[in-house]
Protein backbone atom coordinates (compact mmCIF):
# COMPACT_ATOMS: atom_id res chain seq x y z
CA UNK A 1 0.00 0.00 0.00
CA UNK A 2 1.45 3.74 -1.00
CA UNK A 3 0.53 6.19 1.03
CA UNK A 4 3.33 8.76 0.05
CA UNK A 5 4.94 9.52 -2.88
CA UNK A 6 7.77 10.61 -1.42
CA UNK A 7 11.40 8.69 -0.50
CA UNK A 8 11.04 7.72 2.71
CA UNK A 9 14.78 8.74 4.84
CA UNK A 10 14.66 7.91 8.97
CA UNK A 11 17.52 10.27 9.88
CA UNK A 12 18.39 8.54 13.13
CA UNK A 13 20.75 6.09 14.95
CA UNK A 14 17.97 4.64 17.12
CA UNK A 15 17.16 0.97 16.39
CA UNK A 16 13.83 1.32 17.99
CA UNK A 17 12.62 4.17 15.64
CA UNK A 18 14.08 1.83 12.76
CA UNK A 19 11.94 -0.67 13.76
CA UNK A 20 8.89 1.18 14.55
CA UNK A 21 9.31 2.84 11.28
CA UNK A 22 9.84 -0.53 9.67
CA UNK A 23 6.54 -1.81 11.44
CA UNK A 24 4.72 -0.14 8.89
CA UNK A 25 5.80 -1.59 5.81
CA UNK A 26 7.18 0.84 4.12
CA UNK A 27 10.43 1.21 2.24
CA UNK A 28 13.36 3.90 3.67
CA UNK A 29 16.68 4.85 3.90
CA UNK A 30 18.86 5.22 7.09
CA UNK A 31 21.04 8.22 6.39
CA UNK A 32 22.32 9.50 9.91
CA UNK A 33 24.99 12.88 10.48
CA UNK A 34 27.91 12.63 12.60
CA UNK A 35 27.72 15.08 15.62
CA UNK A 36 24.60 16.86 15.53
CA UNK A 37 24.13 19.78 17.98
CA UNK A 38 21.44 18.95 20.59
CA UNK A 39 21.70 22.37 22.45
CA UNK A 40 18.40 24.40 22.69
CA UNK A 41 17.70 28.20 23.77
CA UNK A 42 16.69 28.29 27.51
CA UNK A 43 14.14 30.28 26.85
CA UNK A 44 11.60 27.10 25.62
CA UNK A 45 9.49 25.31 28.07
CA UNK A 46 10.67 22.16 28.89
CA UNK A 47 7.54 20.75 26.18
CA UNK A 48 8.55 22.34 23.05
CA UNK A 49 12.45 21.08 23.14
CA UNK A 50 11.83 17.85 21.64
CA UNK A 51 9.92 19.24 18.33
CA UNK A 52 12.88 22.36 18.52
CA UNK A 53 15.68 20.03 18.50
CA UNK A 54 13.56 17.34 15.75
CA UNK A 55 13.40 20.61 13.50
CA UNK A 56 17.37 21.63 14.11
CA UNK A 57 18.64 17.86 13.24
CA UNK A 58 16.48 18.23 10.14
CA UNK A 59 17.68 21.46 8.77
CA UNK A 60 21.62 19.59 8.98
CA UNK A 61 20.05 17.69 5.78
CA UNK A 62 18.37 20.09 4.05
CA UNK A 63 21.34 20.90 1.60
CA UNK A 64 21.46 17.41 0.27
CA UNK A 65 17.87 16.76 0.26
CA UNK A 66 16.72 14.95 -3.03
CA UNK A 67 13.56 16.54 -4.22
CA UNK A 68 11.59 13.25 -4.37
CA UNK A 69 12.79 12.92 -0.27
CA UNK A 70 10.75 13.10 3.28
CA UNK A 71 13.52 13.47 5.64
CA UNK A 72 11.93 11.74 9.29
CA UNK A 73 14.11 13.48 12.95
CA UNK A 74 12.56 12.83 15.97
CA UNK A 75 14.03 13.36 19.35
CA UNK A 76 12.73 12.25 22.90
CA UNK A 77 12.99 13.96 26.44
CA UNK A 78 11.77 12.37 29.76
CA UNK A 79 10.00 14.87 32.15
CA UNK A 80 10.08 13.79 35.68
CA UNK A 81 8.20 17.53 37.38
CA UNK A 82 9.94 20.01 35.95
CA UNK A 83 13.41 18.24 35.34
CA UNK A 84 14.62 16.91 31.77
CA UNK A 85 15.87 13.29 32.46
CA UNK A 86 18.29 12.85 28.91
CA UNK A 87 20.78 10.07 28.23
CA UNK A 88 22.58 9.28 31.27
CA UNK A 89 26.56 10.04 31.28
CA UNK A 90 27.48 7.03 32.74
CA UNK A 91 26.01 3.69 34.46
CA UNK A 92 25.91 5.79 37.72
CA UNK A 93 23.92 8.39 36.28
CA UNK A 94 21.59 5.56 34.67
CA UNK A 95 20.98 4.10 38.16
CA UNK A 96 20.14 8.03 40.10
CA UNK A 97 17.56 8.70 37.22
CA UNK A 98 15.49 5.26 37.66
CA UNK A 99 15.84 5.90 41.53
CA UNK A 100 13.94 9.41 40.27
CA UNK A 101 11.49 7.80 38.55
CA UNK A 102 10.42 5.43 40.70
CA UNK A 103 6.88 5.03 41.76
CA UNK A 104 6.78 8.34 40.21
CA UNK A 105 4.39 9.80 37.15
CA UNK A 106 6.70 11.18 34.21
CA UNK A 107 6.24 12.00 30.81
CA UNK A 108 8.07 11.04 28.12
CA UNK A 109 7.64 13.42 25.15
CA UNK A 110 8.65 12.70 21.40
CA UNK A 111 8.99 15.52 18.70
CA UNK A 112 8.93 14.75 15.08
CA UNK A 113 9.99 16.42 11.83
CA UNK A 114 8.60 15.66 8.85
CA UNK A 115 10.40 17.25 6.12
CA UNK A 116 10.74 17.55 2.10
CA UNK A 117 12.16 19.93 -0.14
CA UNK A 118 9.73 23.80 0.40
CA UNK A 119 7.73 22.00 2.75
CA UNK A 120 8.10 21.24 6.71
CA UNK A 121 5.55 20.10 9.43
CA UNK A 122 6.46 18.87 12.84
CA UNK A 123 4.66 17.73 15.86
CA UNK A 124 4.90 16.62 19.63
CA UNK A 125 3.27 13.54 21.25
CA UNK A 126 3.09 12.91 24.93
CA UNK A 127 2.70 10.00 26.75
CA UNK A 128 2.84 9.56 31.11
CA UNK A 129 4.32 6.35 32.19
CA UNK A 130 3.49 5.56 36.02
CA UNK A 131 6.59 3.31 37.57
CA UNK A 132 6.16 0.71 40.09
CA UNK A 133 8.32 1.33 43.42
CA UNK A 134 11.76 -0.24 42.27
CA UNK A 135 14.20 -1.79 44.55
CA UNK A 136 18.22 -0.97 44.35
CA UNK A 137 18.85 -4.56 43.69
CA UNK A 138 16.37 -4.47 40.33
CA UNK A 139 17.43 -0.81 39.29
CA UNK A 140 20.91 -2.47 39.58
CA UNK A 141 20.02 -5.42 37.52
CA UNK A 142 18.70 -3.43 34.78
CA UNK A 143 21.38 -0.76 34.16
CA UNK A 144 24.22 -3.79 34.68
CA UNK A 145 22.63 -5.86 32.26
CA UNK A 146 20.69 -3.71 29.58
CA UNK A 147 22.89 -0.61 29.66
CA UNK A 148 20.83 1.88 29.10
CA UNK A 149 22.90 4.98 28.26
CA UNK A 150 21.57 5.60 24.80
CA UNK A 151 17.93 6.12 26.13
CA UNK A 152 16.73 9.04 27.63
CA UNK A 153 15.75 8.32 31.26
CA UNK A 154 18.03 5.85 31.24
CA UNK A 155 14.91 2.81 30.02
CA UNK A 156 13.66 1.24 27.29
CA UNK A 157 10.35 0.57 27.77
CA UNK A 158 10.12 -2.75 25.71
CA UNK A 159 13.20 -3.90 27.76
CA UNK A 160 12.85 -5.47 31.12
CA UNK A 161 12.10 -2.74 33.18
CA UNK A 162 9.47 -2.13 31.49
CA UNK A 163 7.64 -6.03 31.73
CA UNK A 164 8.44 -4.90 36.02
CA UNK A 165 8.26 -1.30 36.80
CA UNK A 166 5.86 0.02 34.20
CA UNK A 167 2.60 0.23 36.37
CA UNK A 168 0.32 2.66 33.50
CA UNK A 169 0.29 4.33 30.28
CA UNK A 170 -1.25 7.14 29.39
CA UNK A 171 -1.14 7.45 25.46
CA UNK A 172 1.31 5.88 23.04
CA UNK A 173 3.42 2.85 23.85
CA UNK A 174 5.31 3.22 20.94
CA UNK A 175 5.85 6.91 21.78
CA UNK A 176 8.14 5.93 24.83
CA UNK A 177 9.95 3.79 22.55
CA UNK A 178 11.21 6.37 20.66
CA UNK A 179 8.43 7.22 17.86
CA UNK A 180 4.84 7.68 17.93
CA UNK A 181 4.35 6.01 14.92
CA UNK A 182 0.73 6.12 14.52
CA UNK A 183 0.78 9.64 14.14
CA UNK A 184 3.99 9.20 12.15
CA UNK A 185 1.53 7.36 10.19
CA UNK A 186 -0.91 9.47 9.97
CA UNK A 187 0.80 12.60 9.36
CA UNK A 188 2.77 10.76 6.15
CA UNK A 189 -0.76 10.29 4.98
CA UNK A 190 -1.56 13.98 4.53
CA UNK A 191 1.71 15.33 4.04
Amino acid sequence: MEITKYKLILASNSPRRKELLAGINLPFEIHTLPDVDESYPGTLSHEEIPEFLARKKASGYLSELQDDALLITADTVVLLRDTILGKPADKPDAKRMLRELSGQTHRVITGVCLTAKGKQKSFSVVSKVTFDVLTDEEIDYYVEKYNPLDKAGAYGVQEWIGYVAVRHIDGSYYNIMGLPIQRVYRELREF
